[in-house]
């Protein structure tokens, strides 16, 4: 038995052991934040103002019996901007958002003409408040507030997925699963996980299945989706539903990687598909749903609804030169007023987004992929920069893709 087994071997009967966690583990480990933090703009006064009350589960980690103060709460600056950084190295954050992680990604070529895209992960270390690189993982996902990540571990799919601890940078416990798991996102609160399962890898191309790109033929990716799991991060216990990759009339699936994601309020997932409607919806047994009103005008757009539910981030909006995106109303998706983005990422607050934006000397051709983070503002034309520019090709290796959550 070599070295990798005899530690994988320990590190299961670790998982082992973690089964008999007492209940009641999500309260100790999920604090209730409750109310928004009221912070100050780095150069300028702001009045107090009265804060919405809200309710964000957030894992306390627990170092040596002895509380540490995570990156993200010693600085409660409403920005933290690094525009000299791409891809960043130290915390960058807006409002109730930061940037949780970021990965890049490489094909690595494989014997028998197969190949594999390979993940590197830029995780922020809540001891340090910068962005530690790493490749042991195959896929990650930070819960909100930034004290855990959920990961999995390389040769996807994995029958177990790991909380790992982002002070601390170990994994405190393993949840084990049945079925192969490929991706996993928590939910709006953090008090569930939604793993997609696969039978093969979602992220391995087969020389045996050939696409063509740009007239030559590489090797292709194979769907084979099996279902999802919704997991209880207290308990543990996740309950499987099958739901095979989504295909059309043709027989034809798009993407080997087809991860489902909650909806706004936790309470649906959905998958995304390429034709109208756009989304499917299933409540949280694997039942078919109706779309949610309130989501019927969600788009492309990363951003979705914002936190209070009133306003949707849109799809590009610019006519001739200008570079905007549109803001809608969730129910009619009526176009509202526009933001000077080129793509909504994430909402910093109801009136601020983080969006990419493209040099508008440069932001043409090849050129709209020369783009940076900013923090826009609804009915003002300021933006601030939040990162320095991403290189100006849409598939370099090292081209980097931010991951958001609140903080």
């Amino acid at each position: 038995m070599n070295v990798d087994e005899l530690l994988r071997d320990a590190l299961r009967e670790q998982a082992a052991d973690s089964a008999s966690v007492p209940s009641g583990f999500a309260d100790r480990v999920l604090a209730v934040r409750h109310r928004r933090r009221v912070r100050t703009i780095a150069g300028a006064a702001v009045a107090t103002a009265a804060v919405v009350a809200t309710a964000v589960a957030v894992p306390v980690l627990h170092s040596g019996g002895q509380d540490v103060r995570p990156a993200s709460r010693m600085n409660q600056s409403d920005i933290i901007a690094h525009p000299d950084q791409s891809p960043p190295r130290d915390l960058i954050a807006a409002g109730d958002t930061a940037l949780a992680a970021f990965s890049t990604y490489k094909k690595v070529e494989l014997p028998g003409r197969d190949a594999e895209m390979r993940r590197t992960f830029g995780l922020l270390n809540q001891k340090t408040g910068k962005y530690d690189r790493t490749t042991r993982w195959s896929w990650v996902d930070v819960a909100p507030g930034m004290r855990t990540a959920a990961v999995l571990e390389k040769r996807l799919p994995v029958d177990r997925v790991g909380l790992l601890d982002l002070i601390t940078g170990k994994v405190e416990r393993w949840i084990e699963l049945d079925k192969g798991v490929g991706g996993v996102k928590f939910s709006p609160d953090g008090r569930k996980l939604l793993a997609t399962t696969y039978s093969k890898s979602p992220d391995h191309l087969y020389g045996s299945h050939k696409m063509n790109v740009n007239g030559k033929n590489q090797p292709g990716p194979v769907a084979s989706r099996t279902g999802f799991a919704v997991v209880d991060v207290d308990s543990g216990k996740a309950d499987w539903h099958e739901l095979p990759f989504w295909k059309d009339e043709m027989g034809w699936s798009p993407n080997a990687r087809a991860d489902l994601a909650f909806s706004h309020d936790g309470k649906l997932v959905y998958e995304q598909i390429p034709t109208a409607p756009g989304r499917i919806y299933y409540d949280l047994n694997g039942r078919k749903v109706a779309t949610p009103a309130v989501e019927k005008h969600v788009t492309w757009a990363e951003a979705g609804l914002s936190p209070d539910g009133k306003l949707v981030g849109g799809d590009f909006a610019g006519q001739g030169d200008e570079i905007a995106s549109a803001i809608a109303d969730p129910l009619s998706g009526k176009m509202i007023t526009k933001v000077p983005g080129q793509q909504l990422l994430a909402w910093a607050d109801n009136k601020r987004l983080i969006a990419w934006g493209c040099d508008p000397k440069k932001c043409r051709g090849k050129g709209e992929f020369h783009n940076q983070l900013l923090l826009l503002t609804i009915g003002s034309d300021k933006v601030v920069q939040l990162s320095d520019f991403r290189k100006a090709s849409d598939d370099y290796p090292g081209r980097w893709t931010p991951q958001f959550t609140t903080r």
